[in-house]
């Protein structure tokens, strides 16, 4: 079992308060967060999973409290009702994940996944370099012993074996052709004046002998993926699952900070990665195009906040198959600002949607056939007085049963080209395809 018969008591005596409020404990524990969502997820309608790049884990099972809300004010309507959260909740990490479109997916694969999800997890588990806590929260009349119990029955599980190779047909939605011709399109409007950037997406969907566990699935990707944001959102029996290189937002006190990616290239060996990134860093076309995300991101910040900072330049950031163009942005919020204020400004930024925003975001209304639902959204946790880090959604798939839907896109600018743009989202695929269909 992953708790010792002190450590359940120790959670009985904190949760033996009034029935009719929230109850909430907190101990410290030795197992890791990875190793209770595995075991606990299938006894649960929702988990989670969330890692930083610096080490920092969370894992989730069940709801306590869940909030709901969408439409072009979905941050500002999730500020309101965390103001209306239990003052028992005041400390509690809340997950939170949400879809590029404002009023949510549409697409019957993402039933259950709303434009704005907020869940405060009946169990927890934060861990770190340093040790781990599991916290637990038992909404009013809810019973303590159940889960008590349930908590007893986990017990560790092995390492996942490797990928299972099976037999996997893998398609691209849309046709490849057909996304070249969306790329084409957007060059055409671009240089006619239109907008100057847009990013466009497309998915792989991949049909397997059999369903892939999601959480086994982000055991491999941790390990496959250091430097990045790897998560998970399992609701019912679908889930999505991801590891994105890119930082949204992170809020620590009334400090802030964000990690724009755009301008890609691919990984090499030895001294060809470092010359493929030399290339990357000098380039016209990708640097303009990172200039724009920033200066867009740079401009929205700045009536929200003070002591704003970035570097002259990007530096690399690399991930497995990619590496991208980056620059980091600092600042302190302005008295009375809050994170879903800074959400609501910045999402989605022009490196997922494109600038000008409006009419980019027109354009992929208009062009692309998918339902992008949480990919190129955002995931991660935040409290009520605001502590945040979110990741954007990106190098990820939906996992429903036997299928898995793959999401990958680019930024499209003057001088893009087609074929060029196409190899790259293959590049931004292929570590998460060659897990699922063990390619």
């Amino acid at each position: 079992m992953l708790l010792s018969h002190d450590q359940l008591a120790q959670l009985r005596t904190q949760l033996s308060g009034d029935p009719d409020h929230l109850r909430t404990a907190s101990i410290p524990v030795d197992c890791a967060p990875l190793a209770v969502v595995r075991a606990g997820a299938r006894l649960f309608g929702h988990s989670t999973y969330f890692r930083s790049p610096e080490g920092e884990e969370m894992a989730t099972l069940g709801v306590a409290q869940r909030l709901n809300t969408s439409g072009p004010d979905r941050f500002r309507t999730l500020e309101r009702e965390m103001d209306l959260l239990p003052s028992a909740a005041a400390r509690a990490r809340l997950v939170v994940g949400f879809s590029f479109n404002p009023t949510g997916p549409a697409a019957a694969e993402w039933a259950g996944f709303g434009a704005l999800d907020v869940v405060l997890p009946e169990i927890a588990v934060v861990g770190n370099h340093d040790g781990s806590e599991l916290r637990v929260a038992v909404r009013a009349g809810s019973d303590v012993a159940g889960l008590l119990d349930t908590l007893a029955g986990l017990s560790a599980w092995d390492a996942p074996l490797p990928p299972d190779p099976g037999v996997h047909t893998v398609e691209s939605v849309p046709a490849t052709a057909e996304w070249q011709s969306e790329v084409a399109e957007a060059v055409g409007a671009i240089r006619g004046g239109s907008f100057q950037k847009v990013v466009l997406a497309r998915s792989v969907q991949v049909e397997s002998e059999r369903a892939t566990d999601p959480f086994d699935l982000v055991y491999h990707l941790r390990a496959a993926n250091p430097a990045g944001y790897v998560y998970a959102t399992m609701v019912g029996d679908s889930a999505f699952v991801g590891a994105s290189p890119e930082l949204l937002l992170a809020r620590s006190g009334n400090d802030i900070k964000l990690n724009p990616l755009a301008g890609s290239a691919r990984r090499g060996k030895g001294e060809d990665d470092v010359a493929v990134g030399e290339e990357l860093l000098a380039s016209a076309k990708n640097r303009a195009e990172h200039s724009m995300v920033v200066e867009d991101l740079v401009s929205r910040l700045g009536p929200l906040t003070e002591a704003l900072t970035h570097s002259d330049g990007p530096s690399l950031r690399r991930m497995a198959t990619v590496q991208h163009l980056s620059t980091e942005i600092t600042a302190s919020l302005l008295p009375g600002v809050s994170t879903c204020d800074v959400l609501a400004s910045i999402h989605p930024t022009p490196a997922v949607g494109g600038t000008p925003r409006a009419e980019a975001l027109a354009f992929i209304d208009k062009v692309e056939g998918l339902d992008r639902g949480w990919y190129s959204g955002g995931v991660g946790w935040i409290t009520p007085s605001g502590e945040a880090v979110v990741a954007l959604a990106l190098r990820c798939a939906l996992l429903n049963g036997r299928t898995s839907r793959l999401y990958a896109g680019n930024g499209i600018v003057a001088e893009s080209d087609p074929a060029i743009e196409l190899e790259e989202t293959r590049l931004k695929f292929q570590p998460l395809l060659s897990l699922l269909a063990a390619t």
